[in-house]
């Protein structure tokens, strides 16, 4: 399983205002739809990250994923996870360092005011037409306020961005399979013969082909 990162803009990340420097946000939110991914739209199932933040998963609080970058830290306690009925909310402690000054003086300003975070798919799942991926329990490893949020296009560099280390074996298989629309409708298999006659596989290929070429005519019409 690989790592995978979502960019999510128009989330409430906020300086905090009291105590030490800091910032809170949203990370993820529940049940709402992504943009194109690339053929497929996603979407976070309520519960998502509760195995991670029960099990006590040591996450990072990173600015753009930057490893070099880092903020707070859920096993230092300067970083606090929690789930809600919006999605995965985050309360972060800076360190007195001037990159951490440097990001709370632009989150501040609102030069930056979205957020991401990077994950390892444990558990999904996938419409029957393939078009639509719910993420149901997730390995948390960092969350991020960024300075590019959302998903562009769905290109080699959008890619990169969605999937650092490739595209994940189980988003490869679900895009790669039989084509979508009307003409899968009429390729699948074919149906089970009845019982009182035997299965004829040259006669059941030539009605395959035979409903292929009517919904062609169909189409052209």
């Amino acid at each position: 399983m690989q790592t995978e990162r979502r960019y999510l803009s128009g989330l409430d990340l906020r300086a905090k205002r009291d105590g030490p420097l800091g910032c809170i946000g949203y990370a993820a939110v529940f049940n709402q739809l992504s943009e194109d991914l690339g053929g497929f739209r996603e979407k976070i199932r309520y519960g998502a990250f509760s195995p991670a933040i029960c099990g006590g998963e040591d996450v990072r609080c990173l600015f753009n994923h930057d490893v070099n970058m880092i903020l707070g830290r859920t096993t230092s306690g300067t970083l606090r996870l929690k789930e809600d009925s919006i999605g995965l909310e985050f309360d972060c402690d800076f360190p007195d360092t001037q990159i951490a000054r440097d990001v709370y003086a632009s989150i501040k300003r609102r030069d930056i005011s979205n957020c991401s975070f990077s994950f390892r798919c444990v558990s999904d799942s996938w419409s029957p037409d393939r078009n639509i991926r719910e993420l149901i329990e997730v390995d948390l490893f960092d969350v991020s306020p960024v300075t590019f949020p959302a998903y562009p296009d769905p290109s080699v560099s959008a890619r990169s961005l969605l999937w650092p280390n490739g595209t994940p074996t189980e988003v490869s298989r679900a895009l790669s399979g039989p084509p979508k629309g009307i003409a899968y409708f009429f390729i699948g298999a074919p149906k089970p013969p009845e019982p009182f006659r035997p299965f004829d596989p040259e006669l059941e290929t030539l009605r395959a082909r035979a409903r292929v070429r009517l919904a062609e005519l169909k189409i052209h019409e």
